[in-house]
């Protein structure tokens, strides 16, 4: 076997275990969640996604932008992969508690009065906490031994869902349905370092020369994925403030539906990503190509879903979610056609990493977080969730095309989508 034929078939099996474990986690949270949220109701469901939006975007903040470096640091550095993961564990560990506290300080001024909304949120908010631990995941990715983390997170998944089941089976209201994902999160971390120890994983080492390093090369992820939680779940908080949680229980279902699907996406990224990284390394057209390919997966793939969503919104909502659901309907229409652009950006992480294009990243995600707050605050009430969908599909094509074109460094990468729509240079032999 040659070393190409055995890295494409590591892959493959990468890739296999990921949807393998996300396709048996859909498969329960299809059921559980539907349950749930007809338990709810929107204005409950609402809540739950309106607290979901702050811990999205205060875990941009304590991410520090690690995530998007270590895997190709673990790669670079494979006899030090002890001191990269201890350093990053450490400091995740520290910025997560800070940034738990900054949540329930900022819910206490904003929500200010609405008690079961700032008990919500808070307990929702301890998931920070436990989301450090998710970092032993890249130390699987970086030897293509995904199947370690898919089992893992399955586990720690029906865990929380069996949680969940309990909560719907009693009775309980929605302040303990907050704890979910804090549950599903322990139980991650804990399952995740009981493997790595099976494993046999490097002693974890601190070195604080090597974590100012690290923080130096994520610091630039951190203002983009802030701006990337500001248009990615504005919607939901301007929504509540400017309208209420029943609002924000439509939209996050038309959410819900058209992403239900996008564990593939994740799981070939996550695969693909460490093969182009390890050709930027040693074949400059090849490391093209095989981005070109990706890109061009996202985008057929993620077509055909739109088309399918937007000729079956309303039967889909009324079956899945009953009639109270249906003002989903419109507001799904529009979310769907959203999914190419949003994980072609995903996507992108490998080129701007192996470019080292960081740095542009925050001129591109703060014009998107900028023209999507504006754009919300005009179309929702005028329009209200229908204007919030296409405030975010707007940014989108802003993030994803308009800005990159602006920006000389970043051309070349928007070239790459363009050709991948086109299909050029996606089939070619080298």
């Amino acid at each position: 076997m040659t070393i190409k034929s055995f890295l494409q078939n590591k892959v493959a099996q990468n890739a296999g275990w990921l949807i393998g474990g996300k396709i048996a986690q859909m498969a329960v949270n299809f059921v559980v969640g539907l349950l749930t949220a007809r338990y709810l109701g929107p204005a409950g469901y609402g809540l739950i996604n309106y607290a979901a939006a702050y811990v999205t975007f205060f875990g941009a903040i304590s991410g520090l932008g690690i995530n998007s470096v270590i895997l190709k640091e673990l790669i670079d550095r494979p006899n030090e992969r002890g001191m990269v993961l201890g350093s990053a564990l450490l400091m995740r560990a520290i910025s997560s508690v800070l940034s738990a506290l900054m949540l329930f300080g900022a819910i206490s001024l904003i929500d200010a009065g609405e008690t079961i909304t700032i008990v919500v949120v808070s307990l929702s908010g301890l998931s920070l906490v436990f989301q450090s631990a998710e970092t032993l995941s890249y130390w699987f990715q970086a030897q293509l031994k995904s199947k370690v983390y898919a089992v893992s997170s399955l586990l720690a998944f029906l865990i929380s869902s069996a949680y969940k089941v309990y909560l719907l089976a009693t009775g309980k209201t929605v302040i303990y349905f907050a704890a979910v994902t804090s549950i599903d999160y322990l139980f991650l971390g804990v399952f995740l370092y009981l493997a790595y120890r099976m494993h046999k994983g490097e002693r974890f080492r601190f070195s604080g020369e090597y974590a100012k390093q690290l923080l130096r090369k994520g610091i630039h992820f951190v203002l983009p994925a802030v701006m990337v939680c500001i248009y990615a779940q504005t919607d939901k908080m301007m929504l509540k403030q400017m309208l209420n949680e029943t609002e924000v229980g439509y939209y996050a279902t038309a959410v819900s539906i058209c992403t239900v699907w996008c564990f593939v996406l994740t799981a070939i990224i996550d695969s693909v990503n460490p093969s182009i990284m390890q050709l930027y390394r040693t074949d400059y057209a090849a490391f093209e190509q095989r981005t070109r390919q990706l890109y061009a997966i996202m985008i057929y793939v993620c077509v055909l879903a739109s088309l399918f969503y937007t000729a079956l919104a309303k039967p889909l909502i009324r079956i899945l979610y009953g009639e109270a659901y249906l003002p989903a309907a419109e507001p799904l229409r529009v979310i769907t056609w959203y999914t190419a652009f949003s994980y072609l950006g995903v996507a992108r992480g490998s080129w701007v990493v192996c470019e080292n294009k960081q740095k542009y990243l925050v001129f591109i995600y703060f014009a998107a977080a900028a023209s999507n707050v504006i754009l919300n605050w005009l179309l929702i009430p005028m329009w209200g969730t229908v204007g919030a969908a296409v405030a975010s599909l707007a940014a989108q094509v802003i993030t994803i095309l308009v800005v990159p074109l602006i920006i000389r460094p970043m051309r070349r990468n928007t070239v790459l989508m363009l050709q991948a729509a086109a299909l050029r240079g996606v089939f070619k032999k080298l």
